[in-house]
């Protein structure tokens, strides 16, 4: 018999990042099963700082228009991005890294050193890789780092829940390169922070992003335990 913690473990390890779904759209009141799962996210002094944006339809097709010409009238500055992004990669972190991106880059057919064809991978994040929704996620502008934090778990618990409904889910830190034309297009007040965006669909399983799975270190990488 499963308990719990089996569930939660299931989702938890089934869960990946897709970057191929179908095109058929998800019903209304499955996203709303999705919303409502993730609003029970914790947050510090529960101050439940994310706003969510779930664009669908035209909609969609028109940010990541204006999010794909952003990103090619600004090619080579630096990213706009509300939150700093990091200031490098080193040791194991920029080894993983580069293992999960040519990980992709190997299963959709993009060879080492094909400049071109990285480039045009890199832009699918701008097209939400072929979903047919994007949630963008925002924060208030004075809870600052914890805002972001508080938003990071309800991205967590957004995207378990949609694994748990059969959806696909990628979250989108890409998206927070292009906060100036997010911003432009769903009309945010100056008080919000762009955090990141959520793709959400059907998955393709027979998409070839969807042919490998990214590698997890052991606890004993990340746990210490103190008696």
């Amino acid at each position: 018999m499963s308990t719990d913690y089996d569930i939660v473990n299931q989702v938890l390890t089934n869960r990946r990042s897709c970057r191929g779904y179908l095109e058929d759209e998800v019903p209304r009141e499955t996203i709303e099963q999705v919303l409502s799962a993730a609003q029970h996210s914790a947050s510090w002094c529960n101050t439940q700082p994310w706003q969510v944006h779930l664009v669908s339809g035209e909609a969609r097709d028109a940010l990541s228009k204006a999010a794909v010409e952003h990103v090619i009238s600004t090619f080579g500055q630096p990213a706009p991005s509300d939150f700093p992004f990091p200031a490098a990669y080193t040791g194991v972190y920029d080894v993983r890294r580069k293992e999960v991106g040519w990980q992709l880059y190997e299963a959709v057919g993009v060879q080492r050193g094909d400049r071109d064809a990285s480039a045009m991978q890199m832009l699918r994040n701008f097209e939400f890789f072929g979903a047919p929704h994007v949630a963008i996620i925002t924060s208030d502008a004075d809870l600052g780092v914890y805002g972001a934090i508080d938003c990071g778990l309800y991205v967590n618990s957004f995207m378990l829940a949609a694994e748990s409904l059969g959806l696909g889910t990628c979250a989108q830190a890409a998206l927070a390169q292009v906060a100036p034309a997010i911003r432009e297009f769903l009309a945010l007040p100056d008080d919000r922070r762009v955090v990141c965006g959520i793709a959400l669909g059907f998955p393709d399983p027979e998409h070839p992003a969807a042919q490998f799975t990214s590698t997890r270190a052991p606890i004993s990488d990340a746990v210490t335990f103190v008696d």
